[in-house]
């Protein structure tokens, strides 16, 4: 049966489609593309984008991608890439691209198409093993994998175009209109973050384990996480993260799911 958000979006214009296979994580969610943003167009425009921040932090004297840890990491994830065919057969071929920027930020990114960037405050902070630093890059690389920049894209294209819609169906004005997206926005939008959230826990794990790295890493990893942002986290239902408790909930959940392909990767 299609949800409110597979109605509005088919009502405008948007294709759903598996970006992915399910693994034995079993992430099948379908997905709604909007059809004026294609694969190609979103990995182009990002490519240019992910080029100009690179060459930011390389005049800045920030990108430390040839050193020790530069290499280290691109070591850790060229083990993970190895295992996207799991998911997605042709992303062993997609343009990769690993750097690491020396900033004190606890974060990392992988981008449309496979474009990654590690913060040096992400690994020194936590002090991650490789294990667990190949949680945060397989969780990364599956949103790239999942295309949930362009799913976003897409979502918000549909609220803004179904609040339109809708506004006129009510022969609502302009701040109707407002209002009415705001409402599918908040109401829709925000739970597509949290599953995004949790489909890219559970495929990281999966290539993760496959790749020879400890899936019980995530829950150090989590517990990190929440060591450090203790004090400061806000109530779930406003956050489009999920907590680090729900969070680990699923992970452990999800663990025996993997464990045999770990053990399978160190044979």
């Amino acid at each position: 049966m299609v949800g409110m958000a597979g109605t509005l979006a088919l009502l405008v214009g948007c294709t759903g489609i598996q970006t992915t296979k399910p693994g034995v994580v079993g992430v099948d969610r379908t997905q709604y593309m909007f059809s004026g943003y294609s694969e190609a167009d979103v990995d182009r425009s990002y490519a240019h984008t992910y080029k100009v921040g690179v060459k930011k932090a390389e005049a800045a004297g920030l990108l430390v991608t040839d050193t020790p840890l530069g290499k280290h990491v691109q070591s850790l994830t060229v083990k993970l890439v190895m295992q996207t065919h799991v998911f997605r057969p042709n992303a062993e071929n997609w343009g990769w691209f690993v750097n690491v920027i020396d900033e004190d930020v606890v974060n990392a990114n992988c981008g449309p198409g496979g474009k990654i960037v590690v913060y040096t405050g992400l690994v020194k902070r936590l002090n991650l093993t490789d294990d667990e630093l190949a949680m945060v890059l397989g969780h990364e690389i599956a949103h790239a994998l999942r295309q949930h920049g362009r799913e976003q894209a897409s979502a918000n294209a549909v609220f803004e175009l179904a609040g339109g819609v809708g506004a006129n169906v009510l022969k609502a004005g302009s701040l109707g209109k407002s209002a009415i997206t705001k409402v599918l926005s908040a109401g829709v939008g925000l739970p597509f973050s949290r599953r995004d959230e949790e489909e890219a826990d559970l495929i990281g794990l999966e290539l993760a384990a496959r790749a020879g790295f400890d899936p019980r890493a995530a829950i150090t990893l989590w517990q990190k996480m929440a060591a450090l942002n203790k004090g400061a986290s806000i109530p779930a239902f406003l956050s489009t993260h999920p907590t680090d408790e729900e969070r680990m909930k699923v992970l452990v959940a999800a663990i025996p799911k993997v464990m045999p392909l770990y053990q399978a990767a160190l044979q």
